[in-house]
């Protein structure tokens, strides 16, 4: 996959835990979603084919019916602000499943965020996102502060609603 899209150099660095480019500033939220097999199978493919997102009440146009890397997104907040992106990894484990995507131009933020399902050892069942970001537009520059309050509630509320889509599920 080419790199030349994107708006940052070190596409894929998600993948690497705890790292944060240089000039980008960082998100780590973590939420419990529930125990076993069938909830993190449930979480996976809710997260993986983007109904987490839909859920959430974030318009998504895709190139792909799931997350792969190369597939185009698109998403959109009350039809307004556009915010386009690439996946640009997937994980499917056998307990680590998820994505993440990097900023093409138009995107309010320049950066990558990763949605990542995982299944500890005890069985319990997580939601990790992570990200490293800066502002791309004078809107998210002038926002200051308060659009990366913005991107720490939405990665809550994600985890929240990929809680509540699980929830139908009985644990072991």
């Amino acid at each position: 996959m080419s790199t030349d899209d994107f708006t940052y150099e070190e596409v894929g660095a998600t993948r690497e835990q705890g790292h944060c480019p240089p000039g980008f500033h960082p998100l780590h939220m973590r939420t419990r979603i529930g125990e076993g097999e069938e909830v993190f199978r449930r979480a996976s493919e809710a997260v993986l084919t983007w109904e987490v997102h839909r859920a959430l009440g974030v318009g998504i146009e895709a190139s792909a019916e799931r997350a792969a890397p190369g597939v185009d997104v698109t998403l959109s907040v009350a039809g307004i602000v556009r915010a386009p992106c690439r996946v640009v990894w997937t994980a499917e484990e056998g307990r680590r499943a998820g994505w993440a995507y990097g900023t093409l131009p138009g995107h309010p933020e320049c950066g990558e965020e990763a949605f990542v399902v995982d299944r500890t050892g005890d069985g319990t069942v997580w939601l990790t996102i992570t990200a490293f970001s800066r502002p791309a537009k004078w809107y998210t520059r002038a926002a200051g502060p308060a659009a990366r309050g913005f991107q720490h509630a939405y990665a809550r509320r994600c985890g929240a609603v990929l809680r509540r889509l699980c929830a139908g599920i009985p644990e072991p």
